[in-house]
């Protein structure tokens, strides 16, 4: 059985997954004012318990990369990672707006959106067709200026996402609005990226492999707060760049 998880956002989405032809078993959503910190690993193992699972049945998690909450996705993934570890049962890593994507309307533009502070946006542009999605570009952080540049350029195109539904009031979505943009083009489901969708786009690996799990890292896409601190400067050698290994190709 493959459990999957997605803490990108506020809310943490979990899912209990049967293998071979995927089909889902289980799905539940947590959102504020719990924290992820305080829910993971609980919440994980009385879903498992509820569907009368223990961690013994579990052969393989998925998670989501990102980009999104820095804090979320570390919370996440080192969750993740503890117990695959223990385990010996390997993790697959998908992106976070991908999985957005994927539950998504089909054969248009879609610009999948969560915030990324600082008045940008985290933006992946999609295609979806069925299960696959198709990369129509780098997932990039964007000023909202630029978002709305892009849904003109693209009057096909719809945007849907966290980043609508989170932050101060008004947000996103009104402004979106209030420069003219169709309300039909603002998508209000998925809100978030699911753990289910997540499952779907991966692939897991044959095996248990511990190099392949120290290297999974979430998809940041720009430097943290901390990281832009200049008191603080960069390690000397390469910069770590995200690692998603077993995802399906788009």
């Amino acid at each position: 059985m493959l459990l999957a998880l997605d803490s990108s956002t506020l809310t943490l989405s979990l899912a209990l997954v049967r293998p071979g032809p995927r089909s889902l078993i289980a799905e539940e959503r947590h959102g504020p004012p719990d924290r992820q910190s305080d829910l993971l690993p609980g919440v994980l193992l009385q879903l498992l318990e509820r569907h009368g699972f223990s961690l013994s049945d579990v052969t393989a998690f998925a998670v989501g990369l990102g980009p999104g909450s820095f804090t979320g996705l570390r919370i996440g993934l080192s969750t993740l990672k503890g117990l695959a570890y223990a385990r010996r049962v390997p993790v697959v890593g998908s992106s976070s707006l991908a999985a957005l994507a994927l539950d998504g309307p089909e054969g248009v533009p879609l610009a999948t959106i969560s915030i990324a502070r600082r008045g940008e946006v985290y933006v992946g542009r999609y295609r979806r067709s069925g299960e696959r999605v198709e990369a129509l570009g780098p997932e990039e952080a964007w000023s909202e200026e630029s978002l709305l540049a892009y849904l003109r350029d693209e009057p096909e195109a719809r945007v849907l996402g966290p980043a609508l539904h989170e932050g101060p009031s008004p947000g996103l979505r009104e402004r979106l609005l209030d420069a003219d943009l169709a309300p039909e083009r603002i998508l209000s489901e998925p809100a978030i990226p699911s753990a289910w969708a997540i499952a779907r786009r991966t692939t897991v690996p044959a095996s248990f492999d511990a190099q392949a799990l120290f290297a999974l890292e979430p998809h940041y896409v720009r430097a943290s707060e901390a990281e832009r601190n200049p008191k603080f400067p960069p390690l000397p050698g390469p910069a770590p760049g995200p690692r998603m290994r077993g995802e399906e190709d788009s």
